[in-house]
């Protein structure tokens, strides 16, 4: 993808005209914030400064999955305004889950020329941050992989998970787990509702309490 450059036209030598001199303080607190990022603290509620691609984004932690170590969910936004439009329709993504080596530091209004809004542009369809969203799967040796979800926070799908591994070892299928992990939309059809007949059959303590997906 090509960065779209952002050019003045030369004035004649002598003192910079005011949107000019402008232009150059923009570029030099831009360059100064790179250089010089405000470390980010997870779970501090504060906004942050994720590359995507070649730009750089304002996104907003989702509370509960702003911990890490290695992943967090969080949502794009305006630099300017949460939830404002980017160019010409609003691209809004949704949850997203995000590397945290993609984190440069705490948001600071001099990146906002480093975003998509800057250049006039959408976010991109791809934008090498999938969909935050997570499920359970159960697996046991001889019998078919069994996934639960979607879970909107990682928290409850890592709770169901500990609370199906407690009950798995109380059953006769030694060798059963049940793990958290990244909801798989290439799939949505091959999950079930934990409340489900059929997985209530194949594991009846799934119908003591497990709590339904999809929060």
């Amino acid at each position: 993808m090509k960065r779209r450059l952002f050019r003045r036209r030369a004035n004649a030598p002598g003192t910079l005209a005011p949107e000019d001199q402008a232009v150059v303080e923009a570029v030099c607190s831009m360059l100064a914030a790179l250089k010089h990022p405000t470390p980010w603290t997870p779970g501090s509620g504060q906004d942050i400064a994720v590359r995507v691609g070649p730009f750089i984004e304002r996104g907003h932690p989702r509370p509960g999955d702003d911990r890490g170590p290695d992943v967090i969910a969080l949502a794009l936004q305006h630099p300017d305004v949460p939830h404002a439009r980017y160019g010409d329709r609003d691209t809004r993504k949704g949850w997203l889950r995000c590397e945290t080596s993609l984190i440069l530091g705490t948001w600071q209004p001099a990146y906002r020329i480093l975003t998509h809004a800057a250049a006039g542009l959408d976010l991109p369809t791809d934008l090498g941050l999938p969909p935050a969203h997570y499920a359970v799967h159960i697996t046991r040796p001889g019998r078919p992989l069994l996934r639960i979800g979607p879970y909107t926070q990682c928290r409850h799908a890592d709770h169901d998970a500990d609370r199906l591994n407690q009950q798995l070892q109380n059953t006769s299928e030694a060798g059963g787990a049940a793990t958290a992990v990244p909801f798989d939309f290439s799939a949505t059809d091959t999950y079930q509702d934990p409340h489900g007949q059929d997985t209530d059959d194949q594991i009846p303590p799934l119908r003591a309490g497990t709590r339904r997906a999809g929060r």
